[in-house]
């Protein structure tokens, strides 16, 4: 069958009478376009009066502008521009002006900058005696409608770049732009001589205060392209901040610093941003992050951020760079219908020293040096619903190869602890007598010499696993979170008994974030490559850690507070000594002027004692375990404060110390049953209180044993896949195998027998 062509089947009729309505378009364009262009300067005049109103009206602006006309087909042209708000030092200034826009967009009503002339301007930001010329960007529009209805934060993310892309123009030039901002103590300018973008290339030269620095930006600027990869540096020297160094202590300035903006897709209710951000040689310094300049010779992040309906987060496909260290981040805050918070970091298998050459310069003293082989893989997750606070997830897991192990410490010998040494107290950043750990000092006590009543109530309330754990407890770090988090401030501790050790005898005692994390490294190291016996470990502990103002050790403890030697400490006094180690320097305050110990001490005592009793450490008691025998020595009593306000305030206050993982002190009054509750046999409140908390502590004991169980099998299961086949034989291999295998059952059921 012959085909018709596909012309010939449109009647011409409907050919003509199309192109006579293109044509009357077209008319209607020119003439609506020469109408508007005839007219142009009256409209500009007009949309002038309507923003200076606006700026008045909403703002309390004083806009004035000498003049203003078209120069071209787009482009308008200004000069004596001033911003003033009502009552404030002048905003803006600027001589001569001129913009031009680019049509095809602007006929679908999006402003899109061709070209910018700028010269002689000034932006003068103050804030003067807490009166400020910029207020009025912080006032906030009121609602007329209210709708009801939820931001799209996709859409809200994509327009605000676009309409950000759009402001720059793809030419500018740019001479003597001054910006400059003044308060009560800081005055800083910045001049920017020259700022050009010319066929996608952007060069600038900015002076700082008068010549004391000259900073270029420059590099590649094509924002219709979505494609922007610019670097931020100083001439002969370092990029520097000062006004944040005296705004908010933190000392900062680096060499370079880039930005690249690669791609931005909006699509599926979802918008990507795609970019990296780079930095050499950056400075930090700030005392709640470390007591010495930390250094990052390189670093950077690849990274892939996703914006959607209701939530923003980086993906797991982005890559932080540090020196010889990668890993794969992932973030997300989701905002409604409840705040989630998600965090999840992986590394990988990686070589161990690479991880320990990547740390940033003086952030790791102790470990600056130290020659490590081996395979290291760190995981963590963190997930936070604001709804369900209780039910956080928090794992942080550095795991070890079966070859790792340390060759050569560094700075810091971690075996130290193994022989007599010379432990120096810091008091608030001051000295105190050095202390021999060892035979020569007469203090000095052995563990088998250390009663076991102290061993136990100390362990109870510090540490409970103590024996059993690798030096971290996560369930315990996990619910320390929870409780900062719903008290909104660092409340509880999460220190296990390694943890104080370590701090107390390799790092100073200042509360920064970079002490912490080497405190976590170093307990890490000696827990996992057995540097130190739990036993040896114990016994430091107990002759290291301060029992009072300038008491150190449990020999001077015992003696200062009981004239009597450790091994005679009974439970009542070991239950007392236990409960001043998060705060030994109200020690004498727990006790009354005759010597006996104030009733705010009675909760805990039951509490300590139930639990080493439920765990046959010691007999049950129905007498306070000992609380009614405890006597301060009687040259002592003196001190004691009669003022039981005074010494009550005195034994609340925190200590400087981070508070261990196990029972905090209870200074509440006892509270007696009434006769109706001796009568019926009801428990009163206080024992109700004791209980609950006793209950919680198996619990969270339970929680950790379980995972202490998982993580033996995951770590057998490991080393029974990967044992070493080199020369050996079929049947030894199997053999090899079948031992793991058993010796991972063992270890599992020495963990289950622990279950309270």
């Amino acid at each position: 069958m012959k085909q018709i062509p596909f012309m010939r089947r449109i009647n011409p009729k409907y050919i003509r009478i199309a192109g006579i309505t293109a044509l009357i378009l077209v008319v209607i364009m020119l003439i609506g376009g020469y109408v508007a262009y005839s007219k142009r300067e009256v409209l500009l005049q007009k949309a002038i009066y309507k923003a200076k109103a606006k700026a008045k009206r909403d703002y309390n602006l004083d806009v004035k502008i000498g003049s203003a006309h078209f120069t071209g087909l787009s482009t308008v042209a200004f000069s004596d521009i001033s911003v003033v708000p009502d009552q404030r030092d002048s905003l803006l200034s600027i001589k001569k002006f001129s913009v031009s826009v680019k049509i095809f967009p602007l006929i679908f009503g999006n402003i899109k900058l061709a070209e910018v002339v700028l010269q002689e301007g000034h932006l003068n930001l103050t804030s003067i005696k807490g009166v400020r010329n910029f207020d009025f960007l912080f006032k906030k529009k009121k609602d007329t409608v209210n709708t009801g209805n939820k931001v799209d934060l996709s859409e809200l993310s994509n327009n605000l770049i676009n309409e950000v892309l759009y402001k720059i123009p793809d030419d500018l030039s740019l001479h003597n732009f001054l910006m400059s901002f003044a308060d009560d103590s800081t005055h800083v300018k910045m001049l920017a001589q020259t700022a050009i973008i010319k066929n996608g290339k952007l060069a600038s030269t900015i002076k700082v205060d008068d010549g004391a620095s000259t900073w270029h930006i420059d590099g590649i600027m094509l924002p219709s392209d979505k494609d922007i990869d610019v670097h931020l540096y100083a001439d002969g020297k370092k990029v520097e901040l000062p006004i944040i160094e005296k705004k908010f202590k933190l000392k900062l300035n680096f060499d370079t610093i880039s930005t690249k903006l690669s791609n931005v897709k909006h699509s599926s209710g979802e918008t990507k941003i795609s970019g990296s951000w780079s930095v050499r040689n950056l400075l930090l310094n700030h005392p709640g992050l470390s007591v010495s300049d930390i250094v990052v010779p390189n670093g950077s992040i690849d990274a892939n951020v996703f914006v959607g309906t209701n939530y923003l987060s980086l993906d797991s496909s982005s890559v932080i760079h540090l020196k010889k260290l990668t890993a794969n981040p992932y973030l997300k805050y989701t905002l409604n219908p409840v705040k989630i918070y998600e965090m999840k970091i992986k590394t990988g298998w990686l070589n161990a020293q690479d991880l320990f050459d990547s740390f940033p310069d003086g952030m790791f003293e102790s470990l600056e040096g130290i020659q490590v082989i081996g395979k290291l893989n760190y995981t963590l997750n963190l997930f936070l619903n604001r709804a369900h606070i209780d039910d956080m997830i928090f794992n942080s897991t550095l795991q070890k190869d079966k070859d790792f192990r340390i060759l050569k410490y560094g700075k810091a010998d971690l075996g130290k602890l193994n022989k007599t040494f010379v432990y120096v107290p810091y008091e608030r950043g001051k000295a105190m007598p050095p202390h021999t750990i060892g035979p020569g000092n007469p203090d000095f006590t052995p563990l088998e010499e250390i009663s076991p009543n102290v061993r136990n109530a100390v362990m109870t309330a510090e540490d409970p696993s103590f024996y059993t754990n690798r030096g971290f407890v996560d369930e315990s770090i996990r619910k320390s979170f929870i409780t900062d988090i719903k008290e909104k401030k660092f409340k509880r501790g999460g220190s296990t008994i390694s943890m104080q050790l370590i701090k107390n005898s390799f790092l100073s005692r200042n509360k920064t974030l970079s002490r912490k994390i080497e405190e976590i490294l170093i307990v890490w190291l000696i827990e996992n490559n057995r540097i130190m016996s739990k036993n040896r470990m114990l016994e430091v502990y107990f002759n290291i850690i301060e029992w009072g103002r300038g008491i150190y050790g449990i020999g001077e403890a015992s003696r200062y507070y009981f004239g009597k030697s450790p091994s005679d400490l009974t439970i009542g006094e070991s239950i007392y000594l236990a409960s001043i180690v998060p705060n030994p320097k109200a020690g004498l305050y727990a006790f009354q002027p005759d010597g006996t110990l104030r009733p705010g001490l009675h909760g805990y005592f039951n509490l300590i004692g139930r639990l080493m009793a439920g765990k046959g450490l010691i007999e049950r008691d129905s007498n306070a375990y000992g609380f009614y025998n405890v006597r301060l020595r009687e040259g002592l009593r003196r001190e004691a404060p009669v003022d039981t306000l005074v010494a009550d305030s005195l034994i609340h206050q925190t200590s400087d110390d981070d508070n261990g993982i196990g029972v905090a002190p209870i200074f509440d009054e006892p509270k007696h049953p009434n006769f109706f509750q001796r009568l019926f046999g009801k428990k009163d409140t206080a024992a109700a209180k004791m209980e609950k908390k006793i209950e919680e502590t198996n619990e969270t004991i339970k929680a950790r044993l379980k995972q202490e169980i998982e993580k033996v099998k995951a770590d057998y299961k490991n080393r029974i896949e990967n044992v070493d086949t080199a020369g050996r034989t079929k049947k030894e291999i199997k053999a090899e195998k079948k031992r793991l295998k058993d010796e991972g059952k063992e270890k599992e059921r020495e963990l289950k027998d622990r279950m309270p």
